[in-house]
This record gives C-alpha cells, sequence and structure tokens, in this order.
C-alpha cells in the first residue's frame, strides 16, 4: 500500500476494468461464409491463456489475417483461411479462433507489424524477428555504418515477386487492374502475379502446403541480426520492405528498395542485408557529410538529411514508401512518390529521407502510411493527410490527390484532437483524445466499422463498446483495444 487517501479506491477501480480487442474488415477465417464484418466484433482471448491473461496491444496484420499482443507477451494471430495461400502460412495457419504464434524465445512480444505477405515481431530484449516471403527475410552481410565504407551484395537468388502485389488482394482486386488506377507495364505483372498465386494454391493442394512453404516463404520466424548492443524498440512493413527502430534512435532497413524506400539513394531492388538510413545529419565538422555504397560494382552516394533532430523517434512503412519523425517533429518521407504520398509537392520517387517542407513550422507528433497516402497529427491534435485518394482515403471531401500535406477541415473532427492515426491499404482511422474512433476511405470489406460496405470520403465516427485506447489497422481490416468496465 502507498498509504495515500483513496488509495485502495484507485485499485478497485483499475480492478474493474477489462480490456477488449475489437474486429472489423476483411478477415475470412473469422466470420461464417468469408463474409465481410462490418461492425466491430468482439475478439476472445484463446482458451489456453483467457483465465490468466488479458489484451495488451493491437498490431493489425497482413492481406486476410490480424494480429494483437496478449498481456503476458504472447503474439497471437487469427482470420486467415488455407485456401489464402500466403495469408494463412504466415500467420500460423490460425483461423477463427486466435492463437499464440511461437516465436523461437521465451522474451515477450512488445511491438509487432506486418506487410503483404511478411510479418515482424519485437521482444522486451530489443530483438527482432521476421517471417513470410523469403525475400523480405534479411540475409548476407551486415551494413552496421554507411559513414564507414560498407558494401552489400544484391540478393538474385531470392524469387522476385512482382512489386503490383502490394497493390491488389488476393481475391478480389483483379478485377481492378484495368480501371486506370496502375500503368499497362504494372497490368502485365499483375496478371503474372497472379499465374504464380494459383500455381501457388496448386502446389499447396498437392502437398498440403509443404512445397508452397518451402519455395516461396519462410514460415518459422528468424531472428533479425543488426549486430552485437542494438536493440530495437519498434518496427514497421511495407508492402515488401521493413523498417526498425533502436533505442538509440537509429533507423534500420531492408527488403525490396525499388522506389528508394529504403533511403539510400537509389533504386536497390533487393536489400537483404539490414542497413543504417541515413536520416540526421551527423555532428561532423570539416569532413565529406557523405558515404560511399559499393552495390554491384558501382560507388552509389548517400547524403545525410540537413533534418533538425537527434534522433528518430517514430517510423512508418506505406506500400512502397517509408515516413519517419524526428524527435524534434520534423517528418522525412521517402520511396515511390506516383500518388503524392511522399508529401513534397510532386509525383516523384523521393530515393532518400527528405524533409517535408511544406510542415515546417509545424511539429508532427505520429503518422501512418497507407498503400498509397500518408497521414500525421501535430502536437495541436490537427490531421493532415496527402497522397492517393481514389477512395477517399485522404478524407478531404473529394477524390483527387494531393502531393501536398493538406489539414482536414471537416466538421466532424471540429473541436477534436487526434492522438493516434493508423493506415490500412486503402482507409484511414485516427481516434482522439476525446476517446472517440473517426475512419474513412474504401469499405469494400467494411473495414471502416460503420455497419456497411460504402466508401467515406470523410471522417465518420465508429460506434464501439468501451473507451478505445488504440487502433491498428491492416491491408483490409481494422483493429481496436478498448477498456470497459466489467
Amino acid at each position: 500500500m502507498d498509504g495515500s487517501e483513496g488509495g485502495e479506491g484507485s485499485v478497485k477501480m483499475e480492478e474493474c476494468k477489462q480490456t477488449l480487442v475489437y474486429m472489423w474488415g476483411y478477415l475470412p477465417g473469422a466470420s461464417s461464409e468469408k463474409a465481410p464484418i462490418l461492425s466491430p466484433m468482439p475478439v476472445s482471448l484463446p482458451d489456453m491463456i483467457s483465465g490468466k491473461d488479458s489484451w495488451r496491444d493491437v498490431s493489425g496484420g497482413g492481406c486476410g489475417f490480424a494480429m494483437a499482443i496478449s498481456g503476458s507477451g504472447k503474439l497471437i494471430t487469427w482470420g486467415s483461411t488455407d485456401d489464402e495461400g500466403q495469408s494463412y502460412v504466415t500467420s500460423g495457419k490460425h483461423g477463427e479462433i486466435p492463437e499464440p504464434f511461437l516465436l523461437p524465445t521465451e522474451a515477450s512480444v512488445v511491438k509487432a507489424a506486418a506487410g503483404w505477405a511478411h510479418c515482424v515481431s519485437v521482444t522486451d530484449i530489443g530483438e527482432a524477428y521476421t517471417w513470410g516471403w523469403k525475400e523480405c527475410i534479411p540475409s548476407g552481410k551486415l551494413i552496421c555504418d554507411l559513414v564507414s565504407l560498407g558494401s552489400f551484395q544484391k540478393d538474385t537468388s531470392a524469387k522476385h515477386v512482382p512489386s503490383v502485389s502490394e497493390q491488389v488482394s488476393q481475391r478480389s482486386e483483379a478485377s481492378s487492374l484495368t480501371s486506370g488506377e496502375i500503368s499497362p507495364g504494372d497490368n502485365k505483372k499483375a496478371g503474372e502475379e497472379i499465374v504464380k498465386r494459383r500455381k501457388l494454391s496448386s502446389a499447396k493442394q498437392e502437398s498440403d502446403g509443404s512445397v508452397a512453404a518451402d519455395e516461396f516463404f519462410m514460415a518459422s520466424p528468424s531472428i533479425v541480426n543488426l549486430g552485437p548492443g542494438v536493440k530495437i524498440t519498434t518496427v514497421a512493413a511495407g508492402g515488401r520492405h521493413t523498417l526498425a527502430l533502436s533505442d538509440m534512435g537509429q533507423v534500420w532497413g531492408w527488403g525490396y528498395g525499388g522506389e528508394g524506400q529504403l533511403g539510400l539513394g537509389s533504386r536497390v531492388k533487393m536489400v537483404s542485408t539490414p542497413h543504417v538510413i541515413p536520416c540526421i545529419e551527423p555532428p561532423v565538422s570539416g569532413k565529406d557529410r557523405s558515404s560511399a555504397i559499393a552495390l554491384d560494382g558501382k560507388t552509389l552516394s548517400a547524403q545525410f538529411s540537413k533534418a533538425p533532430g537527434s534522433y528518430v523517434k517514430e517510423i512508418a512503412c506505406g506500400g512502397r514508401h517509408s515516413a519517419i519523425i524526428t524527435d524534434a517533429g520534423v517528418l522525412l518521407t521517402f520511396g515511390w512518390g506516383l500518388y503524392g504520398q511522399c508529401g513534397h509537392g510532386s509525383t516523384q520517387d523521393q530515393l532518400r529521407p527528405t524533409c517535408v517542407n511544406s510542415l515546417s513550422g509545424i511539429q508532427v507528433k505520429t503518422m501512418a502510411a497507407g498503400l498509397w497516402h500518408t497521414l500525421c497529427i501535430s502536437v495541436e491534435g490537427n490531421v493532415y493527410t496527402f497522397g492517393g485518394n481514389q477512395f477517399g482515403q485522404l478524407g478531404t471531401g473529394v477524390d483527387q490527390i494531393e502531393t501536398l500535406p493538406r489539414r482536414l477541415d471537416s466538421s466532424s473532427l471540429e473541436s477534436k484532437h487526434a492522438k493516434i492515426a493508423s493506415c490500412g491499404a486503402r482507409h484511414s482511422v485516427i481516434l482522439t483524445e476525446e476517446g472517440q474512433l473517426f475512419s474513412w476511405g474504401w469499405n469494400k470489406y467494411g473495414q471502416l466499422g460503420l455497419g456497411d460496405s460504402v466508401d467515406r470520403n470523410i471522417p465518420s465516427q465508429v460506434s464501439v463498446s468501451g473507451k478505445p485506447k488504440n487502433v491498428a489497422c491492416g491491408w483490409w481490416h481494422t483493429l481496436i483495444l478498448a477498456e470497459t468496465p466489467i
């Protein structure tokens, strides 16, 4: 006892609350007949731990499966089906019933993230584990420091998966490939990807999934080697690339980098060696502030950003772009820019971390990235969006893209102070300081949680039981962690 007046009453109040997880959207293995979940539905803890455990956090998930973390630090996955191919293998083959995903460690999981078909998690001792598509699993020589000359080899052994794969769902998105959303060249790649998925499905049927898993996926989590003494605090997963943030504020990256989303200053198709991404200019005086990297016999220059700040405090991955925030509240973006999702006033790719200058003077608190768009929140609680807007995912009330950050002035957000943001592939969700949840964008699978499948181009309030504490979007679904009275 602390001996303070009212202490016992405070304890009782704490004991009378519980945390719940709610889900909605596209989780085929979690609903009857694989029907979309249009309204928030509670998620039950696995029977094996429900009597002595609770929910700690939500982590979104990939395409067709969800992830969350239990109070005891177990990673819980569910929602996949055996005919979903990559999702079924990547999620641990966990369907309607949430189950612990086993990691090769006894340490507690504190953070997790999922891309199109790969996952990454972080333990309380700072270790990162990853699994899923083999091309997303790091290997090879480690690049610890870009300032000193280092070298890495382009991964030529991994099977190439067309980059358009993160733009289409495994089933229903194929019909949209000729709708003008992507280029004719990408249509060809998409067709190749569909053929590949059919081959995967056929192989899985012949051998109960073993061939498909062995050839294209790493189902068993592999530890990410980032060198001695490096402790990871959080991770972010894009379509086919991964970022990790260390306790020293360094950003590490690996995976696909063809549009610059790995911040190397060049288009590198595949980087299977984790490297530190130069985000903030080091305190070097009188010396060349660039570094050189040897890549397939060519020397690339990696210029450091002159972003204010001493370290990076937050990271996010979109489909093929990345975003970071420094301790000074400065937003930097890099990667694919076709829809203006990097926020620099153009549709050009950004090959290295670059400050979003139009937000100069605005301190950014947090951000999130979707397939084609980006969302950020200022310390005052204002919401800014930019990028693709084909489905209203920017919340501006129209469908035109925004290449520069635009502040949302929707009447539904008037006098509200946003504090947490999350983006799915084509939808956005924010949680306010007042404990209210708002969503907008693509809603074909009910991922907005509004009871229907109608798209919204302005923020709409989601009705949930209890007080939301956190929100996390998967590619086509949404999860929230809520606190409710017992």
